[in-house]
């Protein structure tokens, strides 16, 4: 104990003589001796271990740098489900401001909220907007396009994508290069390459903004479809136009050479594409066939497919939306066919739910990407940009729809003209093309002019729309339900024109159609889809899906009784002795006994099944077994009356075409 004792004091004299030591200037020389390094390692030694023994066990910690990247995107996507649900819970709000105004709004508010409190405001990144904001909303709205008015439109749609678009971009950006060169402006080291290189990023319409406004005004069918498809389809005039004059601006020169591969690289990224999504379609598509052993990752394929047909497009400088839109169009038929209905509701409710976050995000972050900046504001160009914006997209409207009502069945109007010229929206997709720039001090010029552009035609035009729309009396969209009558008559006319361009020579779309048509049922469908429906009949796979709608909701709402029922002996019986007085005479027990020995003799006996579980497997539930049994019921004679239909027609247009045939055997020719 003495000695322990003694060795304790010497240690602590040790460790005072070192702090001492430590603390005075001629520390170097002494360090350098070995018996002071060992003194000092030894009390340092002791002090860590001391204070490792002092140190208590941490019962409550902190540490928000760990979870700082996920926890604020959380807060920012329920920031923004929170703005949704008070945009439709608020009736007035959302009758005079669209929402994507509002999100904007918040955007703005939220951003200038980050910038009083001296923190950095996050900016629309490129990559973030192109790789993983606007995917979602392109699958959406390919996944669920409406292909029959898509297709009718075809061709005015395509018109105002390409010739449209190209008239937006050399006017504008003709126009404003001429505003360049006045002294006024200050800006005549803007070449005509730059301002073509603008028109080139601020003439495509938005799909984002034109699906934030046009849902909520419920704008006709044709109107939609003719602006949304356009913004759809610009996108690979957009993208060429853009890489080519951008290349062009970096070598200070246009040559003939670079014109003509500019030409071949706009079918290149258009029609590569597609090609890209139809491969990635038909995989997934196949790939389906097979997913019946395990339900629960059919949604997956879906997903992952489309989005590999964007991300292997974008890696050869195609169009990815086209790709996108491509992939959705072709997949969906076949996979619908494949996959149970409760993965059709996952992939129709996620994808909806994606789109949305996404669309909201976008607008949010365009607002506060507005107060991050930098911004270079000169009146003149802003100006002159918004209102050479405007009158090329009247002009341009109006010499398009007037060459193209030459060919049209059902013309446009004074009225459809107008809406189609205002509802042409900017958005994101501009904001995010600027903002590759690489000059800055141009890049910041034109920033600015395409945020003012953007701001004008989602506030002004978004908040105007509805009331012009109601004023001049525009036809609006029809909310009624599809019908199995509407359905019948829509393919008789189908098939009737078919046979009128047959009887005349004439080898229109419908034509063509009816080839595609047959093209599928005898080859595509058998490799596609799984089992009898590959075989099924049109009208046929169309009442299926109509009947599942209406179980579902039949079966939801509780309402099942009120479906047809194969009455059995056993109901008839029950309402026979609820609706009429007890017989006097009760059957005896050896006839009783006779019929019971009958029935366990013929009926078929039921074996208890005890269902293992797997949480990779989907059971069916009741629910389930509802809606299949509602559809069994209605199946039978709905196959009987359209087998009877199609001979009657078939019987019908044959005797039709062969009439000048006969014409000719009875001798009148």
């Amino acid at each position: 104990d003495g000695k322990k004792t003694a060795l304790c004091v010497i240690l602590t004299c040790l460790e005072s003589l070192c702090v001492n030591v430590r603390a005075s200037p001629c520390l170097p020389k002494l360090s350098s001796h070995p018996i002071l390094t060992l003194i000092f390692l030894g009390s340092e030694q002791h002090q860590a271990n001391s204070t490792a023994h002092k140190k208590t066990f941490p019962v409550l910690s902190f540490n928000y740098e760990h979870v700082r990247t996920p926890f604020e995107i959380s807060l920012w996507i329920l920031l923004a489900l929170f703005m949704k649900l008070g945009f439709h819970i608020i009736p007035t709000v959302s009758h005079i401001v669209p929402e994507s105004c509002l999100l904007i709004f918040v955007g703005l508010l939220v951003g200038g909220i980050i910038k009083a409190t001296g923190e950095q405001p996050p900016i629309l990144d490129s990559n973030l907007f192109f790789l993983y904001l606007l995917p979602p909303i392109i699958l959406d709205a390919g996944y669920f396009l409406p292909m029959r008015p898509f297709t009718e439109n075809i061709g005015t749609i395509l018109m105002f994508a390409m010739v449209g678009t190209l008239w937006n971009v050399f006017f504008i950006g003709g126009m404003m290069y001429a505003v360049c060169q006045i002294d006024a402006a200050k800006l005549a080291h803007v070449d005509l390459l730059s301002c073509l290189l603008f028109g080139s990023i601020i003439s495509a319409v938005d799909p984002v903004s034109v699906l934030a406004v046009f849902e909520e005004i419920h704008i006709n069918e044709l109107l939609h479809i003719l602006v949304f498809g356009e913004s759809l389809l610009n996108d690979a005039v957009t993208v060429v136009l853009y890489h080519l004059f951008k290349e062009f601006a970096h070598e200070q020169a246009i040559t003939v050479t670079g014109a003509v591969l500019g030409v071949i690289s706009f079918f290149v990224v258009s029609l590569g594409g597609v090609m890209v999504g139809v491969i990635y379609g038909i995989v997934g598509a196949f790939t389906s066939r097979f997913t019946s052993y395990s339900r629960v990752i059919e949604p997956l394929f879906v997903f992952l497919y489309s989005y590999m047909a964007y991300l292997s497009a974008e890696i050869f400088h195609l169009s990815g939306i086209m790709s996108l839109i491509a992939c959705g169009v072709i997949m969906r038929p076949y996979v619908e066919a494949n996959i149970s209905h409760k993965s059709y509701t996952t992939v129709k409710y996620f994808l909806k739910m994606w789109s949305s976050v996404s669309d909201t995000l976008i607008f949010i972050f365009l607002g506060v990407s507005t107060v991050a900046g930098p911004h270079t504001w000169n009146w003149i160009f802003v100006i002159f940009t918004v209102i050479f914006c405007l009158v090329s997209r009247v002009l341009g409207v109006i010499g398009l729809t007037a060459f193209m009502n030459k060919f049209r069945i059902v013309k446009l109007t004074k009225k459809d003209q107008f809406i189609i010229a205002y509802g042409g929206l900017r958005g994101a997709i501009a904001f995010s093309l600027g903002f590759l720039l690489n000059n800055n001090e141009i890049k910041n010029l034109f920033l600015t002019a395409i945020i003012t552009v953007i701001f004008f035609t989602v506030f002004v035009q978004g908040m105007t729309i509805r009331p012009l729309v109601e004023l001049l009396a525009v036809k609006k969209k029809k909310e009624s339900k599809e019908s199995i009558n509407e359905e019948i008559h829509t393919q008789f006319l189908d098939h009737l024109l078919t046979g009128i361009e047959d009887i005349c020579g004439h080898y229109g779309h419908h034509h063509w159609k009816d080839k595609l048509n047959r093209f599928n049922k005898t080859y595509v469908k058998r490799w596609l889809i799984a089992g009898e429906r590959s075989t099924e009949p049109q009208l046929i796979s169309f009442y299926n899906k109509m009947e599942l709608k209406q179980a579902m909701m039949m079966v939801e709402s509780g309402s099942a009784a009120k479906l047809p029922t194969i009455v059995s002996t056993v109901s008839i019986r029950n309402v026979q002795a609820k609706g009429s007085p007890k017989p006097s005479r009760a059957i005896s027990k050896s006839r009783e006994e006779e019929i019971r020995r009958v029935l366990r003799a013929n009926l078929q006996n039921t074996r208890q099944r005890l269902r293992s579980y797997s949480r990779y497997e989907l059971l069916n539930d009741a629910l389930e077994d509802d809606i299949s049994e509602a559809r069994f019921r209605k199946q039978k004679e709905m196959e009987r009356r359209v087998i009877l239909f199609y001979s009657t027609f078939k019987t019908i247009r044959g005797n039709f075409l062969s009439f000048p045939a006969n014409f000719v055997n009875c001798g009148f020719i």
